[in-house]
């Protein structure tokens, strides 16, 4: 007999410094919970959701914040899958098409909607790139239709003239210019607030989401971990431990061997390349599937990615850093399709991530014949080890839920623990609702993309206080209002969660120093008035 769903407490999302030190009062030295996961980026919220939803007792760990590793360093794309398919994943392909409509149907319309990308087909591409791309395009939109993803959702893929072309992206050189391939794609308007939304999800449903609490050692039976803000050292007990630690993982459990991927994201300001109505995908030089990302924000800045690199030597970085030859390359591939120049020192900002990428070497040697992490497979794996410890590893931020739900699977399985079928694809996140809805609120569009139901409270902080309306920094659309939400109720604890996670505006770094004594200073009023 499985548990029923535990209902959604009023307001339990809320996530803040004194409800995690309730929290963590009650889980470390206390009664064994029936599941113990580790790490807090997208697959971790996600399995937290996951089993909470499904009735079990959940603690939720991480050594710093939520999504502070690889889930906030992503393209912030939810992709169909199209590049999968041409490399034959087709498993891989359908699961990430159906995992994008889950997001942009039901659980996150808030966060993910349709982005239009144009394909300039310029002298650097052949007729035959072209014909394939073309292919391509064609086939990424029967996985839309074999996901059921509605049409009204992802609009058709169409060629486009080059009149129209250049219309949609002035900044293209004309010179030869064919005309353009239009395509469209999921796009998550900041990846790390897709996780704060999941992990203020779990809490309503019971998940205890504990930040800055890191694993020092992981059992079938729990683990020892140290609260990171005393220094205290305890044990959670639980009847089942999930780890999420994403390119992190082995470094808790033996045996699990991956091959981390960088992929470096370039920050430009918008003004330099002038409108932007859609993203682009320019093609790599000399490539017949690589392309390079330009993704327009919405807030003044421009995304210019993405290099797919393997990434040797350990420990691996808490921050990954961004090499020069990154930049020039992101840099070089601009200039082979743009009439405006862009520069080095256009580059405001940079950022990279790891993705763990499964390593499919049997002789574990990353030289040789191993294929280049462009081309290892992005399919997940749920290992059990010796002891019990159930580790996900793999995949890619679209599939986050699905790696959740076989995770779980796996530890309900394992520790025959008394629960039923996960729930979470038809489970809205905070903040969800229908587009009819959503469009009704009376709260500023910008405020609603990113906190959906909630924007008309987070506006209200500003009726109640006029100071919060004003801009945290000047030519940066984010509030002070937005600072002080992040606060009380999505579990920012200090000036870096802020800046850098709750908000973006610490990927400039220009932007963060101006930012920051606003920050520290509302930051410390909340604090008095605890």
């Amino acid at each position: 007999m499985s548990r029923a769903p535990r209902p959604v407490a009023p307001g339990g999302s809320s996530l803040n410094a004194a409800r995690r030190a309730r929290d963590l009062a009650r889980t470390v030295g206390g009664p064994a919970v029936d599941v113990l996961v580790v790490g807090l980026g997208a697959t971790g919220a996600g399995a937290a959701l996951d089993a909470a939803a499904r009735g079990l007792s959940v603690a939720a760990i991480d050594a710093h914040d939520l999504a502070f590793g690889t889930s906030r360093w992503s393209s912030k794309l939810v992709h169909g899958g199209l590049r999968y398919l041409a490399s034959a994943q087709f498993d891989v392909a359908h699961e990430s098409a159906v995992e994008r409509g889950v997001l942009m149907e039901r659980t996150a319309p808030h966060l993910v909607g349709a982005q239009p990308f144009v394909l300039p087909l310029t002298p650097l591409v052949s007729r035959g790139q072209a014909a394939l791309a073309w292919a391509g395009l064609r086939a990424g939109d029967g996985l839309r239709l074999a996901a059921r993803t509605a049409r009204a959702t992802l609009p058709a893929p169409r060629r486009l003239s080059a009149v129209e072309t250049r219309h949609l992206a002035p900044a293209l050189r004309g010179s030869g210019l064919r005309g353009g391939l239009l395509s469209w794609d999921g796009r998550l308007v900041d990846d790390a607030r897709l996780v704060t939304a999941v992990a203020r999800t779990a809490a309503a449903y019971g998940a205890r989401i504990l930040t800055r609490v890191r694993a020092l050692e992981l059992s079938g039976h729990g683990a020892l971990v140290r609260d990171e803000r005393t220094g205290e050292e305890d044990e959670i007990r639980a009847r089942a431990v999930i780890n999420a630690c994403g390119v992190w993982a082995g470094g808790l459990v033996d045996g699990i061997r991956i091959r981390p991927s960088r992929g470096t994201h370039l920050v430009l300001r918008a003004d330099r390349l002038g409108p932007l109505p859609a993203g682009l995908h320019i093609p790599v030089p000399g490539e017949t599937n690589r392309f390079v990302l330009v993704l327009p924000q919405g807030d003044g800045r421009v995304y210019v990615g993405l290099t797919d690199e393997p990434v040797d030597g350990r420990p691996v970085p808490d921050v990954p850093e961004v090499p020069e030859t990154d930049i020039g390359f992101l840099l070089d591939v601009l200039g082979s399709a743009l009439d405006v120049p862009v520069g080095r020192d256009d580059v405001v900002g940079a950022f990279a991530g790891l993705r763990p990428l499964l390593d499919t070497d049997a002789d574990g040697d990353p030289g040789g014949g191993a294929p280049r992490t462009a081309d290892i497979s992005r399919r997940h794996a749920v290992l059990t080890s010796p002891d019990g410890v159930v580790t996900v590893v793999g995949g890619k931020l679209t599939t986050y839920r699905r790696m959740a739900e076989d995770a779980v699977d796996a530890a309900v399985a394992a520790r025959r623990l008394t629960a039923g079928p996960s729930p979470t694809a038809v489970l809205p996140l905070v903040g969800a609702a229908s587009p009819r809805t959503l469009a009704a609120l009376p709260a500023p569009r910008r405020l609603v993309r990113r906190h959906g139901t909630e924007a008309p409270a987070v506006h209200a902080l500003g009726d109640r206080d006029p100071r919060l309306r004003a801009r945290v920094l000047d030519g940066h659309p984010v509030t002070r209002a937005e600072l002080v939400w992040a606060l009380r109720h999505e579990g920012a604890l200090d000036e870096a969660d802020l800046l850098d996670r709750r908000t973006r505006i610490g990927l400039i770094p220009a932007d963060r120093a101006a930012a920051l004594p606003t920050a520290l200073d509302l930051l410390g009023e909340i604090l008095e008035r605890r």
